[in-house]
């Protein structure tokens, strides 16, 4: 059994700082909190010179956004809140949030900040940080931003006169981003004679993907590339994809793809309209990179929501799969203890290392259609490798966030269903980092079984501590 409990920051969650627009925590005051308090920190030169900052000169952060309304509100606070502490402003507007991290480090700033919530409505937006490195920060950093937030510490700091932070529009970020996303497939690739269809989400997607795409040759359809501030991800996207899969086969075409409000997933439909999820992903790649011998350490990280027979699959071809806790940014960190340069999460995110510092949707879609055209495969044949263990995957809304261990009931259930599975399954119970939801995971053989323990499992959780 693996469970965990929400974690005790007060603004930071899993991915930043998320929650309703114009809410606490994602207001224009603590937003503009958050901006002081990072300039702040990335400003010390000592701090800067120790994290292989900048150092010295003048500082600058980055900020990009998804296509949110209220991105707009949440933008000018952080200006507000960075520049009064004396540090400059980069703004690159709408990109995709692997994007906002190749410009902080192709510009060698300080930071980098995405405004997004991701695959969330729009009603809903965050705040998540970049490293100058591209890297997304580690918990340590983020709580001592949290604590310059709330101790008060630096609230008498005002740099006067042309001490103050300037902001200026970096008008080609979309352009620098493009390129860089090119690079990442041979030069002499082309995509013509393949017929793609892709569904940006209405969100930071809309300009770059189709451009790639098109750049490279392909046949292509675009769907939901027409956002309006409050459309983002709205019954599209990587979070519908019965939507690329749908269009497919409408379109007859080769691949379709997916990507999610800021761009830093991706979810595939092969040619015959079935999805493509982010298990299949790391199947086909991480097998092609070992048959290669590209897998550095012959290893491979994914999450402990990946299928069992992902496992199996790498192991057989004589690698080994490495697991994580549920977040691109622990995929990450382990990649970099590890020294490992291909991971992802079943939801789509993928990071390829030896291109990205980040989940990256457009260059994971690209290193998929790389492998088809230089094996002439189809994507439906390549994904056949991975034949999964069944899963029973339930999400629950709940009122509130005890210790999973300590409901009532609930461990004497899981106990049940894990030793009735034994090795050949396992049971996965733990609270989303970014919603008011529970995640219950069981995956074994028997199909009906699984049901039966979810069943049981779901309405204890429902009695006590499921949303009324």
């Amino acid at each position: 059994m693996t469970s965990s409990s929400p974690r005790e920051n007060k603004l930071f969650g899993t991915d930043g700082v998320r929650g309703v627009a114009n809410v606490e925590p994602v207001t224009a005051e603590t937003a503009l909190k958050i901006g002081r308090a990072a300039a702040h920190w990335f400003k010390s030169k000592d701090r800067a010179r120790s994290e292989g900052g900048r150092g010295s000169g003048r500082h600058r952060i980055v900020i990009g956004k998804d296509t949110r309304l209220s991105g707009y509100m949440l933008e000018n606070a952080m200006v507000a809140g960075i520049t009064s502490m004396g540090v400059d402003v980069l703004l690159v507007g709408p990109l995709p949030a692997p994007g906002v991290a190749y410009i902080t480090r192709s510009l060698r700033c300080d930071a980098g900040i995405m405004l997004t919530a991701s695959h969330n409505p729009y009603e809903d937006n965050g705040i998540k940080f970049f490293r100058h490195d591209g890297y997304k920060l580690d918990d340590r950093v983020e709580q001592e931003i949290e604590g310059l937030v709330f101790s008060g510490r630096i609230d008498r700091i005002r740099p006067t006169a042309t001490e103050i932070g300037k902001a200026a529009r970096i008008d080609d970020a979309v352009a620098r981003y493009i390129e860089f996303v090119k690079s990442s497939v041979p030069r002499q690739m082309t995509l013509e004679g393949l017929r793609l269809v892709a569904d940006v989400a209405h969100g930071a997607t809309y300009k770059s993907t189709p451009s790639i795409l098109r750049e490279l040759g392909a046949d292509l359809v675009v769907l939901n590339a027409a956002p309006d501030g409050t459309n983002i991800n709205r019954e599209c996207g990587s979070t519908h994809p019965d939507v690329i899969a749908r269009a497919v086969r409408e379109h007859r075409a080769d691949v379709g793809i997916s990507h999610d409000g800021d761009g830093d997933r991706v979810i595939l439909a092969d040619e015959k309209g079935r999805v493509v999820d982010g298990d299949a992903v790391l199947a086909v790649t991480a097998l092609a990179a070992l048959k290669a011998g590209h897998l550095r350490k012959k290893t491979l990280v994914a999450t402990v929501m990946s299928n069992l027979a992902l496992d199996h699959l790498i192991e057989e071809a004589g690698g080994k799969v490495v697991r994580t806790s549920v977040g691109d940014r622990y995929v990450i960190e382990k990649m970099v203890e590890l020294g490992a340069n291909i991971g992802g999460e079943q939801s789509g995110h993928m990071i390829f290392r030896d291109f990205c510092t980040t989940g990256d949707g457009i260059v994971s879609a690209l290193q998929v259609l790389k492998i088809m055209i230089e094996s002439g495969r189809s994507l439906a044949d390549l994904a056949a490798c991975l034949v999964r263990y069944p899963q029973a995957l339930h999400h629950l809304r709940v009122r509130s966030k005890p210790p999973l261990e300590g409901v009532k009931g609930v461990r004497e259930l899981l106990h049940a269903a894990e030793k009735e599975l034994g090795r050949k399954g396992r049971v996965l119970l733990r609270y989303s980092g970014t919603e008011p939801k529970a995640r219950l995971l069981l995956e074994g053989p028997d199909r009906d079984r699984l049901d039966f323990h979810a069943t049981k499992i779901l309405a204890r959780l429902r009695e006590e501590i499921g949303e009324s």
